[in-house]
């Protein structure tokens, strides 16, 4: 019984020993968490978030695991948005009773999983990640005291799961970008010297230099142990087991931290094979096609080094050689080789210079099929004045690439392509446009070429391009081809090919472009396939498409068709200009929608790349309204009676705002102004009519036919706001003014005169019901043979509250339309908004004058037998004023601008 006791007793122990293991973890989570903020924020300069912490005793034991969920790090000030630092998850194992006390944390292993890194230096030279605070405390610590650390750490290992990481240095024309990195690192991080042992795998690594690519979705495994010095803040290395593809290398050197933004340098590397197969790998589209299986025979020299002073501008000297003698290259599986390869490379810089830098390649040599193709390069003073001394010549035939070469699946080219350049001669003579002192000729003519690949399935034709080459630029003397079913033919000039492919300056020229038909949904990928099931479109993932930095080119284009969405276009034409991150469209005209546009505008990706700025202006006429309203979303936001409405209408419009990442507008952003002409039209089935039809008992309110209606409005905010304007009919008048918002709510004041015997039964009833309202306060009223309403239209479009109440009186209704027509926007018609509201002060002042004399025996119109003339003079009055303040503004504007939508 004893023993029973005892086994129960520890059971119970463990129980309570495992609930605590779990339990303590939670006690103390509020604890941890607002800790690690606190440190985080208290010692950089940065936005730190994580959207949670899971805390642990089990995953680590005997050590507190702690780890930070989706953790960033999003640079202030001048990096500010930019984010240094995304991590699905930081897993760090620590000492639990040192977080337990409070005085410092112990920390023993860090685990980074799927880490995003975007290390940038800007053109100034600064650094995005030198965001640590600088250490205020002078105070100088005892050896070995570390009681002023808030941190300690005794790190044994730690580790990175598949990162991403890229390095952008604008100043130094570095680029840098690793994917699907995994690294390990071992070794008592407590010691001032110790060693760490490291592995490091890469799947894809991008090296570029000046604009010039060295590595190029390169595969890298890398096994060393690294001499970790903390007094110097040195580390030395030596290793054999460096991959880059198949291409083996030994290195040996150091590199030292002299502080946060200089280090020092000497390394040195070499291949010890002499194989061309291993040099072959570093080619990509060679090394990712049977690589293993391929037949290769010539020699390979390959070595290098690095050495002095990396710091801002300057940069440790180095070296590079590059020798192939007699490469050779044959896929077992096609029948041609690519043979008699000679190579000579040389990239030095003796003094660490960038101006001193030399690209050599004297001999450059490759036969295809028997075809020779020769280049040689010449670059240096690449800083203050490059120079460069380059030719090329060669003749292919496209066709038997395919085989000697193997291409991706779905591949297909063909083609003749001819090339004979040569270029020699300092940059600045261009750029001084001293074109005598610099030489180059030569030409490029492409025929027949067809290409096909997955990401162009229908393929590219250029059927020929010839291009000539002169000190003065690159001339496009023919361009002809197909693509997407677009039939293209072309002309233009390059005026600065050079600086743009050796020094990334802005593309200039020109081109005029002739095509037949363009379907823009096949352009953009937009088009939907009949019978076949669509997967839902990733919106949080879509981009819109980014403007190239590096353009300053002009497109004149005249095309027969362009297809787009719902739209159909005919005769376009008017160019584009491309240029500081902005398409700039100049005198867009199109026929379209049964009539015409003209349209100039600009979209522009340089301040925000995921919701681009768009500025527009149009001018259209005679448009079907129908076409119009089904055809564009923002016209539905903008106009939404428009799908009740048929007919023409004409329309100016001034418009600007962002795009979201789907390339629709974002309505809330947009602002403008404008004019509307409705040329000619009938409304039916618009809800808030229809309503007051059935109120009033007036059938002829539900289908109107109107003509020559034309109105100013503007809007910004989500609201547009329509100036007054007057709709006549056969046998009624009405006055309509207000606003309605995006979604589509309503808030118009309408002052309608129409006939006593319109009215039906119903009518009558209503109109009967507000005279007695009017009688029980004292008024005594007279019903005249003309009935005048205000009507106060409000909720939905589509779910109107329509009120006809006469306690309001006319002076209410004026009241209401001089506020719609004062809130207009301030833009572009500040006149018209003035003029309006001088005009409905004074239909305000006649009408309240009107109803103060006679309200109590006219309040609903009549005759006027004591030639007061009443309110229904006043309304005649309103509607004179009105006319001439219209009348005086069409004028003003028709002295001002050409009106396209005159009547």
């Amino acid at each position: 019984m004893k023993l029973k006791k005892v086994l129960k007793g520890i059971g119970i122990g463990l129980l309570v020993l495992i609930a605590l293991l779990i339990a303590i973890p939670y006690f103390f989570k509020g604890q941890i968490m607002a800790k690690i903020k606190t440190e985080l924020n208290k010692s950089l300069n940065a936005k730190v978030e994580f959207k949670d912490v899971d805390i642990s005793l089990f995953r680590r034991f005997p050590r507190l695991a702690v780890a930070l969920e989706e953790l960033s790090i999003t640079g202030v000030d001048h990096f500010s948005g930019d984010t240094l630092l995304g991590v699905k998850r930081l897993d760090i194992a620590m000492n639990l009773m040192s977080v337990i006390k409070g005085d410092r944390i112990d920390v023993y292993n860090v685990v980074l999983q799927q880490p995003r890194i975007h290390a940038l230096v800007d053109e100034e030279g600064r650094a995005n990640w030198d965001i640590t605070k600088p250490d205020t405390d002078t105070t100088t610590a005892a050896p070995g005291d570390t009681s002023s650390g808030e941190f300690s750490m005794s790190l044994q290992q730690y580790s990175i799961e598949n990162a991403f990481i890229k390095y952008d240095d604008l100043q130094g024309h570095i680029n840098l970008e690793i994917e699907g990195l995994n690294h390990k690192g071992k070794g008592d991080f407590t010691q001032d010297d110790f060693v760490l042992q490291t592995s490091t795998t890469a799947e894809s690594l991008n090296f570029a230099y000046s604009h010039i690519s060295y590595l190029l979705k390169t595969r890298v495994e890398i096994a060393t142990d690294i001499k970790i010095d903390n007094k110097t803040s040195t580390y030395a290395f030596k290793t054999d087991n460096i991959s880059i593809n198949n291409l083996k290398l030994s290195t040996e050197g150091f590199v030292q931290l002299v502080n946060d933004s200089t280090y020092k340098m000497d390394v040195q590397f070499k291949s010890p094979s002499t194989d061309f197969k291993d040099i072959l790998s570093l080619v990509p589209t060679v090394y990712a096609n049977s690589f293993s299986s391929i037949k290769t025979s010539g020699n390979v020299n390959f070595s290098g080094f690095v050495k002095g002073t990396y710091a801002g501008e300057q940069i440790p000297a180095y070296g590079l050689h590059l020798g192939i003698r007699n490469g050779f290259f044959q896929y077992p599986d096609l029948p041609k080789p690519v043979k008699n390869i000679q190579l000579t490379v040389n990239v030095s810089n003796p003094d660490g210079v960038p101006d001193h830098t030399i690209v050599d390649i004297p001999q450059a040599h490759l036969e295809m099929d028997d075809a020779p193709v020769d280049l040689r390069l010449m670059m240096k003073t690449p800083v203050s004045d490059l120079y460069i001394d380059a030719a090329a010549e060669g003749k292919l035939d496209l066709g038997k690439v395919g085989q000697i070469i193997k291409f991706e699946k779905g591949t297909q080219l063909s083609g003749l392509l001819n090339a004979d350049l040569q270029a020699r001669g300092y940059m600045s003579a261009i750029e001084k446009e001293q074109y005598e002192a610099f030489h180059a000729a030569g030409n490029l003519a492409v025929n027949n070429l067809v290409y096909k690949s997955s990401d162009y399935p229908d393929g590219v034709k250029v059927s020929s391009l010839h291009m000539q080459f002169n000190p003065k630029n690159v001339t496009v003397s023919d361009f002809n081809g197909q693509y997407l079913g677009t039939n293209f033919a072309a002309t233009g000039e390059v005026n600065n090919l050079l600086a743009y492919v050796l020094r990334n300056e802005a593309l200039n020229g020109s081109l005029a472009l002739k095509a037949d038909n363009i379907d823009l949904d096949k352009w953009m990928g937009t088009e939907s396939t009949a019978g076949t099931s669509s997967k839902p479109v990733d919106t949080a993932a879509a981009v819109p498409f980014a403007v190239p930095n590096n353009l300053d080119f002009t497109v004149t284009a005249a095309v027969d068709k362009v297809h787009y969405d719902k739209v159909d276009l005919s005769d376009l034409s008017g160019g584009l200009l491309i240029r500081d991150e902005t398409v700039f469209m100049k005198d867009i005209k199109a026929k379209a929608l049964q009539g015409s546009m003209e349209i100039d505008g600009t979209y522009s990706t340089k301040t925000d790349k995921n919701h681009p700025d768009i500025s527009i202006s149009y001018d259209v006429k005679e448009l079907d309204v129908q076409q119009t309203f089904k055809a564009f979303n923002t016209v539905q936001k903008l106009m939404p009676v428009a799908q009740f409405l048929s007919g023409k209408l004409s329309s100016q419009l001034t418009m600007k705002g962002k795009l979201g990442k789907d390339m629709s507008p974002e309505l809330n952003t947009l602002s403008g102004d404008g004019n509307l002409l409705l040329i000619q039209g009938f409304l039916k089935k618009f809800a808030p009519l229809d309503q007051l039809a059935t109120q009033l008992n007036v059938s002829a309110l539900q289908d109107i036919s109107v003509r020559d209606i034309k109105n100013y409005f503007a809007f910004q905010n989500g609201r547009m706001t329509v100036n007054p304007f007057r709709v006549k009919l056969q046998n009624m008048n009405m006055l309509i003014g207000g606003s309605h918002g995006f979604d589509q709510s309503m808030d118009y004041t309408m002052q309608l005169a129409l006939p006593r015997a319109l009215l039906g039964q119903k009518g009558n009833a209503l109109v009967n019901n507000l005279v007695s309202q009017a009688t029980s306060k004292g008024i005594p009223v007279q019903v005249s043979d003309t009935v005048y309403l205000n009507v106060l239209l409000g909720g939905n479009i589509m779910k109107p509250s329509v009120k006809t109440d006469l306690k309001e009186a006319a002076g209410k209704a004026a009241e209401n339309l001089k506020d719609q027509a004062t809130a207009m926007v301030k833009n572009k018609v500040d006149t018209v908004k003035q003029t309006v509201k001088d005009s409905l002060a004074q239909v305000k002042n006649q009408a309240v004058t009107a109803v103060k004399d006679e309200l109590k025996n006219k309040l609903l119109g009549g005759k006027d037998s004591t030639g007061s003339g009443g309110i229904k003079d006043a309304g005649k009055a309103a509607e004179k004023t009105l006319n001439n303040t219209l009348k005086g503004l069409l004028n003003k504007r028709k002295n001002t601008a050409a009106d396209s939508t005159k009547q």
